[in-house]
């Protein structure tokens, strides 16, 4: 019986960028819909049970009480903290009871805990908010739809998913967090507010995709150039006064100058040093580790990173191969 899971973040798209830049805020009651639809196309897919994590607000329990689906759904059951910890747990939950597929509400912090918690399991990121890279703007019957099916193998995982790399942050020659999209290191000693939005304390920044068309960060490289999301290299740049000058949308609504001092391409296993002690790294847009005066920090290019579906890729070869033709999905292996 297909599994498919929901992580869908009560707290994502309401950061400190909603104050200092011009981003919307990302309601709940907008998650609630998006999950309704969600629901309606993972049961038009043949999903047979839902696996979700509850949280503070109840979003997937608002979905179902407007919408009936012929799924069993149920929540994984454990202390909830009301932080990133939730979706950690959430993640490895499902990935032990077998979910196929983990569909996540969120923005790139969000998709970042879900793959500190999930090995191998391929996730759908649909975003809710406006500066993110990871996730992309997917409507939400059709996440149901590409999710449920990778999860009922109605379409090949080598057509639908593609493995992406991720940032692997070294401390004293141990492995303690990764990022997915950038990791930035920050001319600060303390964390504060989490969200990156002062550029003119950023010094380093790693991006494991580098975009001209996306928000933030991701596209001062995209505009230098640009790393897909199944690359297997990431982009190094240095920032500094002497540099090359690069006019960017660090933020929604916010276009600044910055200067490029050092730019490197990096390569599969790869590890570039901090140069600079003390300072806080922001990973995917939050600060998380303090780096230490004098200590030895840095950044390698992984290649375990998680399993993503490509709606895109996953909707052509199901009409490839006649998925949604009357009686197929009843037909699934």
């Amino acid at each position: 019986m297909s599994l498919v899971g929901i992580i869908a973040n009560p707290a994502s798209g309401k950061d400190i960028r909603r104050l200092v830049a011009y981003g919307s805020v990302f309601d709940n009651q907008e998650k609630v819909r998006i999950v309704r639809r969600v629901l309606l196309g993972l049961a038009a897919a043949g999903v047979e049970r839902i696996c979700y994590m509850p949280d503070y607000f109840g979003i997937v329990e608002r979905a179902l009480a407007r919408v009936e689906v012929n799924i069993t759904v149920f929540p994984t059951r454990f202390p909830l903290k009301g932080n990133q910890e939730d979706s950690i747990h959430a993640a490895r939950t499902m990935e032990k009871q077998g979910a196929a597929c983990i569909i996540t509400l969120g923005g790139d912090g969000t998709n970042r805990a879900v793959a500190k918690g999930n090995s191998s399991v391929p996730i759908l990121p649909v975003s809710t908010g406006t500066n993110n890279v990871f996730p992309s703007m997917v409507e939400g019957t059709i996440a149901g739809l590409a999710a449920g099916f990778v999860a009922g193998k109605l379409v090949p995982v080598e057509e639908s998913t593609f493995l992406s790399t991720r940032l692997e942050i070294v401390l004293d020659g141990k492995v303690v967090d990764l990022a997915l999209v950038d990791a930035v290191v920050y001319n600060d000693a303390f964390m504060a507010s989490r969200a990156i939005w002062n550029m003119d304390k950023v010094r380093q920044i790693f991006l494991n995709r580098a975009k001209p068309d996306s928000i933030g960060l991701s596209s001062i490289g995209g505009l230098i150039h640009p790393i897909e999301a199944e690359e297997p290299q990431c982009l190094y740049l240095e920032l500094g006064g002497n540099g090359q000058p690069v006019t960017a949308p660090v933020a929604p609504g916010i276009i600044e100058k910055v200067f490029i001092r050092t730019e490197k391409v990096m390569k599969m296993g790869e590890e570039v040093k901090i140069g600079f002690t003390p300072s806080v790294l922001a990973l995917d847009g939050e600060r998380e580790v303090e780096v230490r005066q004098g200590q030895y920090a840095a950044v390698r290019l992984g290649k375990d990173g998680p399993v993503v579906v490509d709606v895109g890729r996953t909707m052509s070869a199901a009409m490839k191969r006649k998925v949604l033709a009357p009686g197929y999905i009843n037909r699934r292996p």
